[in-house]
């Protein structure tokens, strides 16, 4: 089956209330590139990616102006040659930023296409090895108010997910309030998880890593700088017992993630399947983290995520993250919602990713 046709399309989504974290002073928008590749009997595929605030024109016109012409009138399960082609002809222009969130969205839909055309879920067509993969509800945003923490939090709780993941760091004499502010919301049987997104100096990270662990805190992202392999390296020697030091939201390309891993920076590492070279390129990354016996943790887009989940051997669990699954049910049909567990599990009935584009429910967010 031959490429005859790839088409993206660009919107900004705004969010109802304007939110913040350690590092985003605001966010009032996401941005949603969408991908669609279709062969000659018109089997299509899909794939998305997105950006927070800006950036989707770049995306949208790399997929549109350069990887379209690219892959036209080639075959369409040949996804290792399209990954490759894809990788070579933009790499001249950095190995991060719009293009590799461009790669992404299109190994999506090819992967998507795949499966489709052979009739059996995207979990299924990349290998699973796990029936559904386990989530986290993540959201907790530094503006939130205490109320507004707890009722989100607990609201997850209730309805059976059994981990739950605040910010914290834009205010270190407050995030030891707000995470008692948590732990009393959710109870002592839900595991509570914090994200500093890197804003905390080392021996800060340290001195709340303790207090934290009065809260029975589990789960520690990002409390340095992604960057700063050795000051992760730190929390990760000297760090409570118990607490999971993560990082690797970021990481763009597999060099990243070794670099990672060989620093032995983290417990557990992250990867998002929108930003990381697509599904081709996390199950790379599964394998680095299968070759020392790490486990993986999936970075929202849970409607892919919970498909490459399942293809994850040491996978741990993936980000339930509230503004994408907001932003999921309004973009598609056939989404995935958690069961009473807290696992997301494909529908073995519905080819592919399972999911259709609401274009008509979109159309009055369009940039392009």
């Amino acid at each position: 089956m031959l490429i005859q046709d790839i088409r993206a399309d660009h919107y900004r989504i705004p969010l109802p209330v304007v939110l913040s974290d350690s590092t985003h002073g605001s966010i009032p928008a996401f941005e949603l590139v969408t991908v669609r590749v279709r062969d000659a009997d018109g089997a299509e595929g899909v794939g998305y990616t997105y950006t927070v605030g800006t950036g989707g024109a770049a995306i949208h016109s790399l997929l549109s102006r350069e990887l379209a012409p690219l892959l036209i009138g080639r075959e369409a399960e040949r996804i290792e040659g399209a990954w490759q082609r894809m990788w070579w002809a933009l790499h001249y222009g950095g190995r991060g930023g719009a293009q590799v969130l461009a790669i992404s969205a299109v190994d999506i839909a090819l992967w998507d296409l795949a499966a489709r055309l052979h009739g059996v879920p995207l979990s299924m067509a990349i290998g699973a090895v796990h029936e559904g993969t386990p989530v986290y509800g993540s959201g907790g945003f530094t503006s939130y108010d205490d109320a507004t923490l707890a009722e989100q939090l607990s609201g997850w709780a209730q309805s059976g997910i059994p981990r739950v993941k605040m910010k914290v760091g834009r205010d270190v004499d407050a995030d030891e309030r707000r995470v008692r502010v948590a732990r009393s919301a959710i109870g002592d049987d839900v595991l509570l998880f914090v994200d500093a997104n890197g804003a905390y100096a080392r021996k800060e990270a340290l001195l709340c890593g303790r207090r934290f662990a009065e809260h029975d805190v589990r789960w520690l992202e990002e409390p340095v700088s992604s960057d700063d392999l050795p000051g992760l390296r730190l929390l990760r020697d000297r760090g409570p017992a118990g607490m999971t030091i993560a990082a690797g939201e970021y990481g763009y390309d597999l060099p990243y993630f070794q670099r990672m891993l060989e620093a032995e920076a983290v417990d557990c590492l992250q990867a998002d399947v929108t930003r990381a070279l697509g599904i081709s390129g996390v199950l790379r990354v599964g394998a680095l983290c299968d070759a020392r016996s790490i486990d993986l943790s999936l970075h929202c887009a849970p409607q892919i995520s919970a498909h490459v989940g399942c293809a994850v051997w040491h996978l741990r669990h993936l980000e339930y993250f509230h503004d994408h699954v907001r932003i999921e049910a309004m973009a598609f049909d056939g989404v995935l919602e958690p069961s009473k567990d807290g696992v997301l599990r494909p529908d073995r009935r519905r080819p592919g990713t399972g999911l259709e584009i609401r274009h008509a429910d979109l159309e009055p967010y369009r940039v392009a």
